[in-house]
């Protein structure tokens, strides 16, 4: 399906084709195998990508994994999904998208990573309206003043910056894909988008065991759907002890991969 549009998204818009890349590999030094678990019937990267169909946004969709055999279980479930698969370098994440934007070709691509299976699809049409809103933009995220909750962030970066991304990152900037543009606001033109009330202390991620509980706690709760972000803070003011379960866990600085 390389190069058709997502299922029941228009793309006749005159605004910027976007191109949604997901990256998801089974390698995870704190949680191996983490995109693939199951959370009420559908895997991770299945929530993630139905997430970002729902949003109604993509013009196409794409699943960036590495070439790596243990990979091959994620190029697997890409079929049973129905979504693009490419596959690239392990540790060059930054080169994977690239090659998976040259297969699929667009304007701007939104950025996800595998391990956030309580993404927002609301949050993720609210920064393509942003983008969109803001002409010459070159990158917007949540995540730059986060108010967000770690795991439902968004971000969108336009295509010809990513490709001089490509040309400019070295070392850790080329895992994180897109944080060279963010980390030199003198180049690029960059744009945090922020949400009251400020809900950054929540951890909803996808890094350790401590996350997983927490993580399949709340699914257990609202089931095998998309939860939008203030029913699910407003559930999770009331569970203290459930918001306690990932509350000591460290987030990796930057420079780690």
């Amino acid at each position: 399906m390389t190069g058709a549009p997502v299922p029941g998204v228009s793309t006749d818009d005159a605004g910027p084709r976007i191109v949604g890349i997901v990256q998801a590999r089974m390698g995870s030094s704190r949680l191996p195998g983490k995109v693939l678990r199951p959370l009420a019937g559908r895997s991770v990267l299945g929530r993630v990508v139905r997430a970002a169909r729902d949003s109604g946004v993509l013009a196409d969709l794409v699943v960036a994994t590495s070439t790596d055999a243990v990979d091959d279980a994620v190029a697997a479930e890409c079929a049973r999904l129905d979504v693009s698969c490419h596959r690239g370098p392990v540790d060059d994440v930054l080169d994977r998208f690239l090659g998976a934007l040259a297969a699929h070709p667009g304007d701007a691509v939104m950025r996800f990573t595998a391990d956030c299976p309580l993404l927002d699809p609301e949050l993720i049409t609210v920064v393509a309206s942003v983008y969109r809103a803001v002409p010459g933009l070159d990158y917007a995220s949540t995540s730059i003043a986060r108010t967000l909750p770690r795991g439902l962030d968004v971000e969108i970066i336009r295509a010809g910056t990513l490709r001089t991304l490509g040309r400019l990152a070295t070392d850790h900037h080329r895992v994180h894909v897109t944080s060279y543009a963010y980390t030199h606001p003198e180049l690029f033109r960059v744009l945090g988008v922020t949400l009251t009330p400020d809900r950054s202390a929540l951890r909803l991620t996808l890094d350790t065991e401590q996350d997983w509980a927490l993580v399949s706690a709340i699914v257990d709760h609202f089931g095998d759907v998309s939860v939008p972000l203030a029913k699910l803070t407003d559930w999770l003011d009331g569970q203290p002890r459930l918001r306690a379960l990932n509350a000591d866990v460290r987030q990796k600085h930057l420079e780690e991969s």
